[in-house]
C-alpha cells in the first residue's frame, strides 16, 4: 500500500489570507480547481478555501437575523449568533482570510498510507486534502482521485 507521499501533488496551488476574492476565482478558474490551500509566507497551511465558500447556498439564501425580543430598549437573541456572524462574515468578505475553513481543518501527514488519506476524505466528505508535514507546513495535496487510483492499483 502506497504512502501519501507516493500519491500527493507536490507543487499544489495555493493562496495567502491576503488574497482578493476576484483573485481567488481566477485561481480556481485557471486551475480547474474546487479549492485551494490558504498559507503563511513560511508555507504553513492557515486554513483551505473552496468554491462552496463562495456561494450561499440555497437555505442559506433567507440571510436573516436570528429570533430576537426587545426587553426595556435592549436586545435579547433567542437563539446563538454564532451562525449568523460566520455566515455574515462570508458572505461579504473581501479576502481569502474572511471566507476560508481553519477550524477543523482536515490534513493528512505525507508518510501516512493512502487508505488513512481516503477514510478523512471519505468521513469528512472532502475532495482534497492539504499534505502536511510535522511543523504544519505544505508539502503537496492529495485528492479524492488519487487514492481511488491508489486503492485500485491504477
Amino acid at each position: 500500500m502506497p504512502n501519501v507521499s507516493d500519491i500527493m501533488d507536490r507543487d499544489p496551488v495555493t493562496v495567502s489570507p491576503d488574497t482578493d476574492v476576484k483573485s481567488l476565482i481566477e485561481v480556481l478558474q485557471k486551475n480547474e480547481l474546487p479549492g485551494v490551500p490558504v498559507v503563511d509566507a513560511d508555507n504553513k497551511v492557515l486554513g483551505i478555501v473552496t468554491d462552496s465558500d463562495l456561494v450561499i447556498s440555497d437555505e442559506e439564501a433567507d440571510f436573516h437575523l436570528p429570533h430576537y425580543v426587545n426587553i426595556m430598549g435592549g436586545i435579547v437573541f433567542l437563539e446563538s449568533t454564532k451562525h449568523f456572524e460566520e455566515r455574515a462574515k462570508k458572505a461579504f468578505a473581501s479576502d481569502v482570510e474572511e471566507m476560508m475553513t481553519s477550524e477543523h481543518l482536515v490534513t493528512v501527514g505525507p508518510d501516512e498510507p493512502a487508505e488513512h488519506a481516503a477514510r478523512k476524505i471519505s468521513e469528512k466528505h472532502h475532495n482534497r486534502l492539504p499534505v502536511v508535514d510535522d511543523d504544519g507546513k505544505l508539502v503537496g495535496v492529495v485528492t479524492r482521485v488519487d487514492v481511488l487510483a491508489a486503492l485500485t492499483g491504477d
